[in-house]
């Protein structure tokens, strides 16, 4: 993708330099760029507009890039922060609880499946230590950190927590004896 932006603008020498250097600098990564972008929001349309904004705001910052060696990052750090800024402009449409559970939409209804039932239990059954994090990271979202910091661990005592809760849990799930010479080697 090394082709040329449009030249049928007449160009002073300075601006001449800045489309070059431009070019030079960024055009060979818009592949990479363009992989990042729907990477991150798994929607076509949402990449080209992430896309182009992300090129324009770099084409307006050029000469704010100083290493050349960093032009990758800057312009995924570019793309990255266009992205969260278009969802920070996007307004969820919002309606009132009670009317939502008036409608009766089957969305809205607990589902009491087996499955779901059989999953509750399942985590019942995981050790307090293996459970704990498992819901502040599945259900909460909380990040890795947040959790060590709450569970006064280490991140990777957490990490190794949260691997053997979703091993056990797997077990448990296909109806396979769970392995316990390592429960008792908690971090």
């Amino acid at each position: 993708m090394s082709e040329s932006l449009d030249r049928s603008v007449e160009l002073s020498a300075g601006e001449s330099e800045r489309r070059q250097r431009f070019e030079a600098l960024c055009l060979p990564f818009r592949t990479d760029l363009y992989r990042f972008v729907f990477w991150l929001c798994r929607n076509r349309s949402l990449t080209e507009d992430v896309m182009q904004e992300t090129l324009l705001r770099a084409w307006r910052s050029i000469g704010s890039l100083g290493e050349e060696k960093a032009v990758r990052s800057w312009l995924f750090t570019i793309a990255r922060r266009e992205l969260a800024r278009t969802f920070e402009r996007k307004q969820l449409e919002t309606i009132d609880l009670d009317t939502a559970l008036e409608s009766g939409d089957a969305a809205l209804i607990a589902d009491s499946s087996t499955e779901v039932n059989d999953m509750r239990a399942a985590l019942l059954q995981l050790d307090e230590s293996y459970r704990e994090p498992l819901m502040m990271q599945v259900l909460f979202g909380y990040s890795t950190e947040e959790i060590a910091t709450h569970m006064e661990l280490s991140v990777p005592a957490v990490l190794t927590r949260l691997y053997r809760a979703r091993h056990l849990l797997r077990k448990k799930m296909l109806g396979e004896a769970p392995d316990e010479s390592r429960d008792d080697e908690l971090p």
